[in-house]
């Protein structure tokens, strides 16, 4: 190398200049593909060797660990539970019943339920005391129950009607309360404190409204068809989401589900400092 620097410095003509030039630039192209060659050779034997460079701890003071999760024991090991009953148990279940339906039966099934959920969003917009938003709810509710056939169909977002999607947690989250500790519940997933509390409440007003209007009442089979019911809404539900556990790609998914879903939350009932 210095042998050929110092002859670079004693050529006055330009064409033996540009000449020793390219022989040195592939002289380091040489050396370079040589080193190469030679990490691809031993990357193979060494790569299980390394230990891994990070670890969650070193990021506790990132905004993905901003939320409070004093059970993260119980809290993992009922994500690892919902990601087994998903793979093994509910997953097989959707996928049959997507084999077996159309996708225009599936739509009609998931107009049916998403129909029967503006109960729930109209009594919460009314806690909320959102008038627009509920006129709004309830002329959805009115229009896809009559015009929709029971909410087969969506004329209502024809006509330009917009869904509200509000539940029990928000309404708490709206007037106030906190979210709470982070909690993952079985089955239901990701969720807080506060919107466990909403959760139970959501469905004891959906259930006092069932048993009020009781429309098996009158059959032999009332149990069974409301069993029946129960559980295609739970099928119809899962089939509607896209997440599936640990197909993520993220190493800290646990971390990355619970940032994703506690500011999602903080959002829609406006605690966030992004909605003020």
């Amino acid at each position: 190398m210095t042998d050929i620097i110092s002859e670079l410095s004693g050529f006055n003509s330009a064409q033996k200049t540009h000449k020793t030039i390219f022989n040195l630039l592939v002289i380091i192209q040489l050396m370079l593909a040589l080193t190469l060659s030679g990490c691809a050779a031993t990357r193979e034997n060494t790569l299980a060797e390394v230990p891994p460079r990070h670890s969650i701890e070193e990021f506790k003071d990132q905004r993905f660990a901003e939320v409070a999760d004093p059970w993260e024991g119980f809290n993992r090991n009922m994500y690892r539970f919902n990601y087994y009953f998903d793979k093994y148990l509910f997953l097989p279940v959707v996928s049959g019943y997507e084999f077996i339906t159309p996708v225009f039966l599936q739509e009609r099934v998931s107009g049916f339920y998403n129909n029967l959920g503006e109960v729930r969003n109209l009594t919460n917009s009314l806690f909320q005391l959102k008038g627009r938003e509920s006129a709004t709810t309830l002329g959805r509710f009115v229009t896809n129950s009559t015009v929709g056939l029971g909410g087969l169909f969506d004329p209502a977002t024809s006509f330009g009607l917009e869904r509200h999607e509000q539940d029990f947690g928000k309404t708490l989250g709206y007037w106030g309360a906190g979210s709470g500790p982070y909690l993952v519940l079985p089955i239901f997933g990701p969720s807080s404190l506060r919107d466990t509390g909403g959760l139970a409440v959501d469905s004891a007003i959906t259930y006092g409204i069932y048993t009020a209007i009781d429309p098996f009442g009158n059959t032999s089979n009332s149990f069974a068809i409301s069993s029946g019911i129960t559980a295609l809404e739970a099928v119809d539900t899962r089939h509607q989401q896209s997440f599936r556990y640990y197909e993520s790609g993220y190493p800290f998914e646990y971390y990355m589900v619970r940032f994703l879903y506690h500011n999602k939350r903080e959002l829609e009932s406006g605690k966030h400092p992004l909605a003020e």
